[in-house]
Formats: structure tokens, C-alpha cells, sequence
């Protein structure tokens, strides 16, 4: 089948390596906790003739004409996204999950406010403050960590004593590599305790919450929740700020991505949005987001069998994050190529506290969106993850070469789906 007639014509170099990436894809196993498969449906509306529209501005208020559509697809974004999470505002331009987040500072913030947010070596995101960013020149951050990483328990009590002394405009929660559930009703009693707004990233479990399998930090009081549209949510690569009830917030937030920080939204990937949040709110993403965690939980259990440490010991979520260092005596950055040349697809990544380097850390993070997207279940998965721990103990061409015959029957199996149903 040429997935690519015209590109194939036209640009033979780029055809290559998209039918490479196809086959990569086909044949192989994406366990990185962050990515995921779009319907088809998603992909043609990421290829449809929005992409030829600038239409800067919001539905009923553009700087250009013939917008007619353009107002029809990005409404239904919006009130499709509200429904999911339970929001009265929405704002569906922001183009990653990072731009959603920098938008979001921007419109509550004045250069020099604080921000309390969670350590990246505990869990935490790039964009909460780390300081190779350059946010972090505009803004202070203070970060907050687990009292204790063999539970993940977050130190509330350290983190009320912090906010009492420097007084944050913004308590964000939220992660990239956390595999627990926050105590949201603490977060929010510490941020209406001194004045702060409390913003919650959800986009590691956006599609877990919108699919009812974890809660919505939005019934515990959250004023805002940030997010990117991929990952569990199943949608195209983009963003999103969603704000429970506050109107003076969401008309702030509007302005900060534009004029403030975007120029034209892209519509054609708000009109794959749209479709994404059309498709989460059916009855069979519920069961889909629920064997997300089945199937992690599945994985935890052959990893604790195995006597591996995983932090936190063990996960709530779509994600785990082992310490391969100290369980199997290999770098994250090993153990990320050797399980590749076995075509599992995961990511090296920092545990708490590391004293490894960043590009070469002690542990890597994986999970199971992707594979639960392809149908698997829990038997699967502990076949996966049973496979992983052969490679890593073994670290041979023979077992490297038998697990990517296991892991390719296994991915043909389950083919990608088209049509999400």
C-alpha cells in the first residue's frame, strides 16, 4: 500500500523516512509514557485545509474574514474540551503543553512573582521552573519534593512552610515523571491559605481524568489546569488551558496566548483537537483509560517480582520509573539503546536525587498508552515486561535478537488502529 503517492512523487528523501517511521511504528513497541496513536480521523483533520487559514483572534472576534468554519471548529473544541474536564472556560490554541504553560505565567503573573512547583529531579516538568529555562529569568520558581521516594509521599508540610515564607502568586502541581496521585485537597487548602492560585498540569493525565480513571483536580478546587492535547488524551501534539469557573482568569489567559504570546492559531490542529475530545467523550474511552492503569499496574507487578526498584514504589497511573542502575547495573541511557535495538521504545530518566548526568541518568521511564491504544492487556503486558527484564539482565545479541522477534509478533499482533470506536 503507498501510504504516500504524492510525497513519493514529489519528495522521494522525506517518503523514505515517513514509511520508515510507519514501519518502526508497525513493527514495534512505544512505551514512552508520553506518546501515543491518533485515529485516522485525527490525522485527517491535522492534513485538512485548515492549515491554509490564519485566523488570529477567537471564534466571532478574528482580524480576518472568511472565518465561518473556522468559528464552527474551534467552538466545538472549546465546549467539547469544558464537558471533558468539567470547566466553564477553555482555551484551545496554545500550541504544546509548554506554550500552554508559559502563556499561562504570563497572564497570572508579573515579572518577579513566584511560583512554587515540584523539583524535576523528583518528578517534576522543565517548564515548572528548572533553571536551564528561560523562564525561569522572568519569573522565580521555588520547588517543592518528595519527603520520601520510596512512597512518593510530597512533603506537604515542608511545602506549607515554604509558601507561608515567600508568599508564591502560583502553587502549580503537576508532573512528568510522577507515578502517583497528588493530595490535591492539600495543594489547594495551602494555596487559598496564602492567597495563591493553584494551577494544575495535567498533561501526563489528561486522558486519564477525562476518562474518569483518576480524579479531576477541578472537584477538589483547582483555579486552572494546564495541558497538552496528546499523550493519555489520544489527541494531536498541542495544548490547552482550561479554567474551572473564574472568569477574570480565563479572559487574563485568552489575552496571554493571543495577542500576548501566539500569533494565528493553527486550525488545523484544533480541528483535530475538536475530533480528539469528540472521541473521549464516548463510553469506550472510559474502559481505555481504566486498562491503562490495568496494564501498569500489570508491569509493576513483574518488576516487583523481579525485586527491581521502582520509585515510589511502584505507580497509580500510566507510568513507572525504575531504577535500572541499582536494579540491573546499567545506565538509563544503556538500558534506552539496548531495549531500542529490541524495539521497545522508552526514555532514559533522572530519579530523584540522581548523582548520575542528566543525559546518562540512573533510571528510565515507561508506560502503557500506546500499547493499551493497540489493544493490550494485562497478559500482554507482563509478557513485555518480562521481556524487558531477559534484555536488561542478560544484555546480549542473543537476547536482544529474541526479544525483537517476541516484541514484533507481539506488535503485528496488534496493529495500530485506524478507527477508534
Amino acid at each position: 500500500m503507498n501510504l504516500y503517492p504524492h510525497i513519493k512523487k514529489e519528495d522521494r528523501e522525506i517518503c523514505v523516512a515517513l514509511v520508515g517511521e510507519e514501519k518502526r511504528q508497525a513493527e514495534g513497541l512505544e512505551l514512552i509514557p508520553s506518546e501515543n496513536y491518533v485515529s485516522r480521523a485525527v490525522k485527517e483533520a491535522m492534513a485538512s485545509s485548515l492549515t491554509n487559514k490564519y485566523s488570529e483572534g477567537y471564534p466571532g472576534k478574528r482580524y480576518y474574514g472568511g472565518q465561518e468554519f473556522t468559528d464552527k471548529v474551534e467552538t466545538l473544541a472549546i465546549e467539547r474540551a469544558k464537558k471533558l474536564f468539567g470547566a466553564k472556560y477553555a482555551n484551545v490554541q496554545p500550541l504544546g503543553g509548554a506554550n500552554a504553560n508559559i502563556a499561562m505565567y504570563f497572564a497570572l503573573l508579573q515579572p518577579g512573582d513566584t511560583v512554587l512547583g515540584m523539583d524535576l529531579s523528583h518528578g517534576g516538568h522543565l517548564t515548572h521552573g528548572h533553571p536551564v529555562t528561560y523562564i525561569t529569568k522572568i519569573f522565580n520558581f521555588v520547588r517543592y519534593k518528595m519527603k520520601d521516594v520510596e512512597t512518593g509521599e510530597i512533603d506537604y508540610d515542608e511545602m506549607r512552610r515554604t509558601a507561608k515564607k515567600i508568599k508564591p502568586k502560583i502553587i502549580l502541581a503537576g508532573f512528568s515523571a510522577y507515578p502517583r496521585e497528588l493530595n490535591y485537597k492539600k495543594f489547594v487548602s495551602i494555596a487559598r491559605e496564602v492567597g495563591a492560585i493553584s494551577v494544575m498540569d495535567i498533561a501526563h493525565i489528561a486522558g486519564l481524568i477525562a476518562g474518569k480513571a483518576a480524579k479531576n483536580p477541578f472537584d477538589y478546587g483547582f483555579d486552572v489546569m494546564t495541558t497538552t492535547t496528546h499523550k493519555t488524551l489520544r489527541g494531536p501534539r498541542g495544548g490547552m488551558i482550561l479554567v474551572r469557573k473564574d472568569e477574570e482568569l480565563a479572559k487574563k489567559i485568552d489575552k496571554a496566548v493571543f495577542p500576548g504570546f501566539q500569533g494565528g492559531p493553527h486550525m488545523h490542529q484544533i480541528a483535530a483537537k475538536a475530533v480528539a475530545f469528540g472521541e473521549a467523550l464516548r463510553p469506550s474511552f472510559k474502559k481505555y483509560a481504566k486498562q491503562i492503569i490495568k496494564n501498569t499496574k500489570a508491569m509493576e507487578r513483574v518488576f516487583q517480582k523481579q525485586g527491581a526498584r521502582m520509585l515510589t514504589g511502584g505507580s497509580d497511573n500510566h507510568l513507572i520509573l525504575l531504577d535500572v542502575w541499582t536494579s540491573f547495573g546499567i545506565s538509563g541511557g544503556e538500558a534506552e539503546k539496548l531495549l531500542d535495538r529490541a524495539g521497545i521504545t522508552l526514555n532514559k530518566n533522572a530519579i530523584a536525587d540522581d548523582t548520575r548526568k542528566p543525559m546518562d541518568p540512573s533510571g528510565i521511564r515507561f508506560g502503557t498508552p500506546a500499547i493499551t491504544t493497540r489493544g493490550f492487556k494485562e497478559k500482554e503486558c507482563k509478557q513485555v515486561a518480562e521481556i524487558m527484564i531477559d534484555v536488561l539482565t542478560k544484555r546480549n545479541d542473543t537476547s536482544v535478537k529474541r526479544a525483537k522477534q517476541e516484541i514484533k509478533k507481539l506488535a503485528l499482533a496488534h496493529p495500530i488502529p485506524e478507527l477508534f470506536k
